[in-house]
């Protein structure tokens, strides 16, 4: 999963970017940096769990919610998140393993079948592990798991409801403007267009680890077999554009979400202010106030 990341627009209404379900990642202005092979520190002491915001058995993740720093237990420190994901198997690696003398534990065994339990070497059970810190009420809602509702926005229900709902929200994306200003993850950037007004940076995804999939061949995939989208409503309000490989079932590709770039480019071709005009459906949260700003508006 890569992302392309403009230099900022001030388009109203943008179909932008994503979420993820992934995630898009606060960081802060300050203590950013690249990543390192070298051993490092969470940046935090004493993680005690809170809640278990979100887990998916299938995808093998699962969100946490925690206190840290805290001087004597009694609940006066501050929040965290931490996300722990399995990461996905390479295919040289396992063949490796498979092909030495791995420690196997017999579960059950029966004609045919049986089922091990195997435990791989430590380089073959690493765990991705994503921290949000310190972690504000907002973070937490956004990666608690909640029941979806979808809603259908005109271009007036934006203009008069969605619009100053946003603008009065404060999620940064300063993470955003320290990959474009070269402060953070300027080693991970794989094409990037300087020109100030159709400039652009691309990047990988923070939910792909770059080592699974044909792309890994230094991106050597056909637009036949590439899905290049945007999201709306985004996770975060800076234009960009998602490219996965369409073996992978990528979070936030579904139809209520993901709009096909060339779809939207020929839109906006045909008339400039296709998406002022068309009602556009997408999913919320049961318990987000926009949805019930949008459901109020439409039941007057």
């Amino acid at each position: 999963m890569a992302d392309l990341a403009p230099q900022p627009s001030k388009r109203k209404r943008e179909l932008d970017a994503e979420e993820a379900e992934a995630t898009s990642i606060e960081e802060k202005e300050a203590g950013v940096g690249n990543g390192t092979s070298a051993p490092v520190r969470l940046p935090f002491s004493g993680f005690r769990v809170k809640k278990v915001l979100r887990e998916s058995a299938r995808d093998k993740i699962i969100f946490l919610h925690g206190k840290v720093n805290e001087a004597s237990g009694d609940g006066d420190g501050e929040d965290a998140v931490v996300i722990l994901e399995k990461t996905p198997f390479q295919v040289e690696q396992v063949a490796q393993l498979l092909m030495g003398n791995p420690e196997l534990q017999l579960q059950f065994s029966n004609d045919i079948y049986s089922t091990y339990h195997l435990f791989p070497p430590r380089q073959l059970s690493d765990v991705k592990t994503t921290v949000v810190y310190p972690a504000t009420e907002k973070h937490l809602q956004k990666y608690l798991r909640q029941d979806l509702r979808l809603v259908r926005e005109t271009g007036s229900d934006y203009k008069n409801i969605t619009l100053p709902h946003l603008e009065s929200q404060s999620l940064s994306i300063q993470w955003v403007y320290n990959i474009l200003d070269k402060k953070a993850e300027a080693d991970r950037i794989v094409f990037e267009n300087p020109d100030p007004s159709d400039g652009f940076v691309l990047i990988p995804d923070l939910k792909w680890n770059q080592q699974q999939e044909a792309i890994l061949q230094r991106y050597q995939v056909k637009g036949d077999r590439l899905r290049v989208y945007l999201h709306y409503l985004p996770s975060y309000y800076h234009l960009h554009v998602h490219f996965t490989a369409l073996g992978f079932e990528a979070p936030g590709s579904g139809v209520e979400r993901a709009h096909l770039l060339e779809d939207v480019i020929e839109n906006l071709e045909c008339d400039p202010e296709h998406y002022q005009q068309r009602p556009l459906t997408f999913a919320l949260r049961a318990d987000d106030p926009l949805l019930r700003l949008l459901q109020g508006a439409q039941r007057s």
